[in-house]
């Protein structure tokens, strides 16, 4: 296979990227694999930009190629329009929403208004840039198809069971429509569940080791029987990058491994790793409300069209993932390790 540097200079591409939602475990970690590259990016949070161990890019070599902005999507959508004119943006690739599944039961509007309504307001204020429009690539989840019985290929037959996964179904509808009636340039991904170095403490996979090296235990919910595809963060980060710059417009792409595996096998994994059992590290509890029992992800289009394979199996993932917990630990626990929530 050759490299993804390889593959973006012999297209002779040159791009300009906004990343929305660069806080974000796989907003930071797009921008670290542009940084490699030699792009210029611009991120943009409503948070103040995070630091190590959450934050991938600080210590790139080139750092320098990178600003960060603080604003609020829900406040003023207009100013990514500046920023678009200010930094000759040609990509805008979006992981700004609110994401946390079963916590959008508790305040289901909120998960409406950031992910439905002000992507629709975004989308209406980019389209002042006329013929200079950025490509745009949602970054969304196959949490919109519901559970899923077989290897299923891209569509939008969509089958929600949250409101996190009914409010992502509704911003891909309405970007889908925009790109049908005004030629919006939006491209969709869909990933299976992403992990690596410096993702969330209250994720499943740094949770899970960091109980293994505290000697504590966590809430395994439904005894981890639901299966999933894990899939490193730097396998999404490359196909991202290939879909950017060479996906067709108005179509979809499914971003995943071929294996699939039940959460309590991972969590299992994360346990052997350091000399314990399952048992010594979680409780098994109810179930989520609403959560699906697997996602079957084809992504063949992915690999037949833009020669795309994920090259990290799970062993060196976690082996990757509990190197960084463990050089971290004492920054994690002094960090914030549960989700709190933020309208």
């Amino acid at each position: 296979m050759q490299s993804l540097n390889y593959y973006v200079m012999e297209k002779d591409l040159t791009h300009n990227f906004l990343i929305l939602g660069s806080n974000s475990f796989s907003g930071s970690s797009f921008a670290n694999t542009l940084l490699d590259q030699g792009f210029n990016v611009v991120g943009v949070s409503r948070q103040a930009e995070i630091s190590p161990p959450y934050s991938r890019y600080f210590g790139n070599a080139n750092l320098k190629n990178f600003t960060f902005i603080q604003h609020d999507l829900n406040a003023d959508p207009k100013k990514i329009v500046d920023l678009c004119k200010v930094h000759e943006i040609t990509v805008i690739v979006n992981f700004a929403a609110q994401s946390m599944v079963g916590e959008s039961w508790k305040f289901p509007t909120h998960w409406y208004e950031t992910n439905v309504v002000s992507l629709a307001r975004l989308v209406e204020a980019l389209g002042l840039l006329g013929g200079e429009m950025p490509r745009f690539v949602q970054f969304t989840t196959p949490e919109v198809y519901g559970s899923t019985t077989g290897w299923i290929g891209e569509s939008f037959n969509f089958s929600p069971t949250t409101p996190y996964a009914i409010s992502r179904a509704a911003g891909d509808f309405h970007l889908k429509a925009m790109h049908q009636s005004q030629n919006f340039p939006v491209i969709f991904t869909r990933a299976a569940n992403v992990y690596g170095e410096h993702q969330r403490a209250y994720r499943i996979i740094p949770r899970a080791f960091i109980a293994a090296l505290t000697k504590s235990k966590f809430p395994l919910h439904g005894g981890g029987h639901s299966e999933r595809s894990f899939i490193h963060i730097d396998d999404v980060s490359e196909a991202l990058l290939r879909i950017a710059v060479q996906g067709v417009l108005g179509t979809s792409y499914h971003i995943s491994t071929n294996e699939l595996v039940s959460i309590r096998t991972v969590v299992a994994k994360c346990a052997q790793m350091l000399g314990l059992r399952l048992e010594d590290i979680c409780e098994l509890s109810d179930d989520r409300l609403g959560k699906d029992a697997a996602y079957k992800l084809d992504s063949s289009k992915l690999r037949a069209e833009l020669g795309w394979v994920d090259s990290i199996d799970l062993n060196e993932g976690l082996q990757r993932t509990l190197k960084w917990a463990e050089e971290n630990l004492n920054k994690i626990l002094d960090s914030e390790r549960e989700y709190i929530h933020r309208r």
